[in-house]
């Protein structure tokens, strides 16, 4: 029997609830503590630094739910939805629950209807800096962001480097690559690649370059680590580019910015290779078009179909090549080869 209308528009409503208890279980790493077996609540609490009786209505709501299952002593476990909030998971979105609950998000995203009716980034709006200004200044927005950006590409990565062949490239530049879990991936799997992971100086501050050399462990021989700002340049000597959640940050002019400060760099046999959700028809693809919502009131960037990509490309010295989806993320590989300026 199908649920009635109302209902399921109901819970469509309510998901916030479920948002915020998520990122609360995170945030107390319920499911870290959860890994070794059955516990109630009141034996969590103290650990967990949490109200007692509170942590179990938490825990009880998300048991509901089918992250967590109770047993009638009143102990929880982990289902294999709720194994996937555990930081050591594989996959993991346990840092992917803890950002997207953080003040900064949620409060931008309330906001949403302002972004609707202006076309203005929530963000900016709300803060008066745009998120990148911000994250310069708060070191905790960085590093939460950063993790959820490895938390998100650690699935995604796999999938490009089981749909793309990067064996004729020896040098990878990964262009705002983070803390380099795409760029490790990549070169675990071609022995004979060397990289260059390159992102904003503040990314690699303070903790950051630690983070970075551990992610790249096994690969870090052949991987240097370089800071700047790819509006203005980035490494040359790259055979590879890669541009992975990049473009969807950005409006049109901003990307099409960043693409010729990548032509400037690239060899005229090299290859950019553009990852990103490419929205699908009409009533499909509901991750990629949510995110563009996001981008909307984050980033101030978008999602683009396929066909929204020529204009970027083609203004920023490139044309588009082969498109390769990468698996079942609903991500693709977009080639972009250079163009004689």
């Amino acid at each position: 029997m199908s649920e009635a209308p109302d209902v399921t528009l109901r819970t469509m409503i309510n998901g916030f609830y479920v948002t915020q208890a998520l990122h609360v279980a995170a945030e107390l790493a319920i499911a870290d503590a959860l890994a070794s077996g059955p516990r109630a609540a009141e034996d969590l609490a103290a650990g967990a630094g949490a109200h007692p009786e509170s942590l179990y209505r938490l825990m009880r709501a998300l048991a509901s739910v089918g992250v967590l299952h109770e047993d009638e002593s009143r102990r929880f476990s982990l289902t294999p939805v709720g194994e996937c909030l555990r930081s050591d998971a594989k996959p993991s979105l346990h840092a992917w629950a803890k950002y997207v609950g953080r003040g900064e998000v949620w409060r931008s995203w309330g906001t949403l209807l302002q972004s609707v009716r202006t076309g203005h980034n929530a963000f900016r709006a709300l803060h008066g800096v745009d998120v990148w200004e911000h994250r310069k200044t708060d070191a905790g927005a960085t590093a939460a962001f950063q993790a959820a950006m490895s938390c998100r590409t650690r699935e995604v990565a796999e999938a490009v480097v089981a749909a793309y062949d990067f064996r004729r490239f020896r040098r990878i530049v990964d262009v705002g690559g983070g803390h380099g879990t795409l760029l490790r991936c990549v070169l675990a799997a071609h022995s004979a690649a060397r990289g260059v992971l390159f992102d904003r100086p503040d990314v690699f501050a303070a903790s950051g370059t630690k983070l970075a050399s551990a992610v790249l462990a096994g690969v870090a021989d052949r991987c240097e680590i370089a800071g700047g700002n790819f509006f203005d340049k980035v490494p040359e000597g790259g055979d590879a580019y890669l541009l992975k959640h990049i473009l969807h940050d950005w409006d049109d002019a901003e990307a099409t910015a960043i693409l010729r400060s990548c032509r400037r760099a690239i060899a005229q046999d090299g290859v950019l290779l553009i990852v990103e959700w490419c929205l699908e028809r009409p009533n499909e693809g509901p991750a990629g078009k949510l995110s563009d919502l996001n981008m909307l009131v984050m980033q101030g960037g978008r999602e683009r179909t396929e066909d929204q990509y020529s204009a970027p490309l083609r203004e920023g010295g490139f044309r588009l090549g082969a498109v390769v989806r990468a698996s079942t993320t609903n991500h693709w590989v977009l080639e972009a080869l250079p163009v004689r300026l």
